[in-house]
């Protein structure tokens, strides 16, 4: 009979991050200066995939000399939304080194499969193999700090089969391919506790995929190229049962802390469709993102740098749309967990210097009256406050006339909205009164002020008023509302503006509005 280990089940969010990780470990971490036997590092890495939530059986496992044989070994993951994942491995070996460390060898390719959930979008399940010739996996540490390093040529990973929700195959070609790849672990177990620390990195990825439509309409390619990959991920993994309710596993110590990174990347996608082909190519210089979740917080960011995207279709007025940015980024701050004291959180969003080709430009503004200068979209704020309730929770409900948190402090590092010739930006800090929801209808007293710089809209509603996008009446009731608001800046259609909030009243440039 075949031998089977099987764990407590997660909570979707801790499965798809501790999947990942456990996954990982069939690929290897560095030395830790301690003798390791086969059998121990077997055992991490049956410690490990349990532990993300996955079931694990095997045939057999047989020491023979210096060598820990494992035969028919296959891990399986099933979600609870109905989508499962398997692969199978027919030998794994663990040759004792005789150096205190241990060699792991496994089949060249192995085939992986993945199914769906009936009720969502996409196939219904997938074939894949998984090829990675050369790979040299070197174990060390001990049985409770296993360590792994990994050297692999080439990784790759071909799509077999497609299913779709018809049960009919699909016509459907694809494959991954990462080069020079490298990863180091180290897994510390103690009891029900997996501590991870690991880095990752590849000198290139490619992705190919080429297929049909479900009932024959439509074909396409598209590739995707990465070069100069890094990743990291470092945090302490719980039992099944904790990390069920992710507001308890925080509670209890569960942390997790990924980065990822890379260099220039390049996409091609060329579809044909029953309307005509659509081609759309661009580029980055890099980007890459990062999450950390703790009991205190969760951090989450992304950002690219220097893209450029071209695209055509018949669906496109003219021959093809061009845009490009120097720069977008997004990231959030914010605390998870219930407090009555506040708590720092933070919001950035950002589109530097975004442009776009002139023929969209030639739709609005054909007579070229506005600036084709680059336009750019910043907020950058932070502040404090502190919720009400476990919000991780899956028992807590966010809904309701009673609001969740409360906001204590709000401070706007920037605010800047520019484009067609004129430019908006805004700084302030302003304290919130949570007792005193009268004064503003509902909305906690703020005290504090902001400090508002317009440059050009006279100029820009006067283009708008002669494109004939802008009546006059209301351009007229714009510049009354820039009247009461704003006063006369230090340049030529600049206007500046000092909005207070203090007593419980409005003031802007020290007349009262409420």
């Amino acid at each position: 009979m075949p031998q089977h280990i099987q764990p407590e089940r997660h909570s979707p969010m801790t499965r798809i991050l501790s999947c990942t990780t456990a996954l990982a470990l069939v690929l290897g971490a560095p030395a830790a200066w301690a003798d390791v036997t086969p059998e121990e590092v077997w055992q991490s890495w049956q410690t490990m995939a349990t532990s993300a939530g996955q079931d694990l059986t095997f045939d057999s496992a047989t020491r023979t000399g210096d060598t820990l044989e494992v035969s028919g070994l296959v891990v399986t993951f099933d979600d609870d939304m109905g989508g499962s994942f398997s692969a199978a491995l027919d030998r794994l070996s663990f040759k004792d080194n005789g150096d205190g460390t241990v060699g792991v060898t496994m089949a060249d390719s192995y085939p992986m499969t993945l199914a769906f959930p009936d009720d969502g979008e996409g196939p219904s399940s997938l074939k894949l193999t998984v090829s990675q010739p050369g790979t040299e996996i070197t174990a060390g540490g001990s049985a409770t700090e296993t360590s792994y390093s990994l050297v692999s040529p080439t990784v790759s990973v071909k799509l077999d089969e497609v299913i779709g929700k018809d049960g009919q195959p699909r016509e459907t070609e694809a494959d991954l391919v990462l080069t020079e790849m490298a990863a180091t672990y180290v897994v510390l177990t103690e009891g029900d506790k997996t501590a991870l620390d690991s880095s990752f990195s590849a000198k290139s990825m490619a992705l190919n995929v080429a297929g049909k439509g479900a009932a024959g309409e439509g074909e396409g390619t598209v590739a995707v190229a990465l070069s100069d990959l890094t990743g990291t991920t470092k945090g302490n993994f719980l039992g099944a049962e904790v990390m069920a309710n992710m507001a308890v596993a925080l509670n209890s110590g569960f942390t997790t802390e990924s980065t990822f990174g890379f260099g220039a990347m390049t996409l091609n996608a060329d579809i044909t469709e029953a309307s005509g082909p659509v081609k759309i190519a661009g580029n980055l210089t890099g980007g890459g993102f990062n999450l950390a979740i703790d009991k205190d917080k969760v951090n989450y960011g992304t950002s690219f740098a220097g893209g450029n995207f071209t695209a055509s279709g018949p669906e496109i007025p003219f021959p093809e749309v061009v845009v490009g940015f120097a720069e977008t980024a997004f990231s959030i701050l914010m605390p998870v967990s219930k407090s009555e004291t506040p708590q720092d959180f933070a919001l950035v969003t950002k589109l530097v210097d975004f442009t776009v080709s002139e023929d969209v430009w030639g739709l609005v503004d054909p007579g070229a009256m506005l600036s084709r200068e680059p336009a750019t979209f910043i907020v950058d704020v932070k502040g404090t406050g502190f919720w009400k309730q476990d919000i991780m929770d899956p028992a807590v409900q966010m809904e309701g006339v009673e609001p969740p948190g409360e906001l204590t402090s709000l401070d706007l590092s920037q605010v800047l909205v520019k484009g067609a010739g004129a430019e908006v930006g805004a700084t302030g800090a302003l304290t919130f009164d949570n007792t005193d929801l009268v004064s503003f209808q509902g909305v906690p007293a703020p005290t504090g002020s902001i400090n508002v710089s317009i440059k050009g809209v006279n100029a820009l509603i006067d283009n708008l008023i002669a494109m004939g996008i802008l009546p006059d009446d209301q351009a007229m009731g714009a510049r009354m509302m820039l009247g009461v608001f704003a006063r006369p800046g230090p340049g030529p259609d600049e206007l500046t503006s000092v909005i207070e909030f203090k007593d419980g009243g409005l003031f802007a440039n020290g007349q009262q509005l409420q």
